[in-house]
């Protein structure tokens, strides 16, 4: 997180925020998207190439925040293209399919390599889950196995629809809430150490 030259805290200026999704190939990280931005149904089945991004600005405790977010491909072949987008991400959502077993048990290696890739590296860094396609009948990840991996994590899970619609926007909204906190307390401790800095702080002589 870059902290920008002239910065203050004042609730009237704009924020950006970036936030990233990931997840495995066919999740529907592309139409939870574009439901939560247009707030439409993208039922267009063309594989994301590296990444599209797309820009959304909500009202957050009364200070306009605008959201930049990179939808990124699934496809085991882009990983490392897909990792170069990571840097700067404020947030990062994980999205699965509840009816695809295999994207759920893969989160863990994209959760790992995010947190690997990402600078500054913290351990509480904004996040959320997604479980999506719950409008499908042949579920094979049980709420209940999702929610104690999210809970063990400490990461919020939502179980979405993007077709019909359901929690999407509440997910990116708690992203954004969580993403604006840790933004805050990174400028307000960059200020802090800031003033900290004056002329009388002379170093101290070391002994040979």
């Amino acid at each position: 997180l870059l902290v920008p030259q002239g910065l203050s805290m004042d609730a009237s200026k704009k924020v950006d925020l970036k936030i990233i999704i990931i997840g495995a190939l066919g999740v529907g990280k592309t139409s939870l998207l574009h439901q939560f931005v247009h707030k439409t149904f993208y039922e267009d089945y063309r594989t994301t190439l590296g990444a599209s991004i797309l820009t959304k600005v909500l009202l957050v405790d009364n200070s306009p925040l605008k959201l930049q977010i990179w939808d990124t491909g699934g496809q085991e072949r882009f990983r490392s293209m897909v990792s170069t987008f990571y840097k700067g991400s404020d947030g990062c959502m994980l999205a699965f399919d509840v009816t695809d077993r295999e994207s759920f048990e893969c989160l863990d290696n994209w959760r790992d390599d995010f947190l690997e890739k990402v600078i500054p590296r913290e351990q509480d860094f904004p996040m959320v889950v997604l479980g999506n396609k719950i409008d499908l009948c042949d579920r094979q990840v049980p709420k209940e196995m999702a929610s104690a991996w999210c809970k063990e994590k400490d990461i919020p899970y939502f179980e979405v629809s993007a077709k019909n619609n359901i929690n999407v926007a509440e997910a990116f909204e708690t992203l954004a809430k969580q993403a604006l906190t840790t933004y805050k307390g990174i400028c307000e401790s960059y200020l802090t150490d800031s003033i900290k800095l004056t002329p009388n702080d002379k170093p101290k002589k070391k002994s040979c």
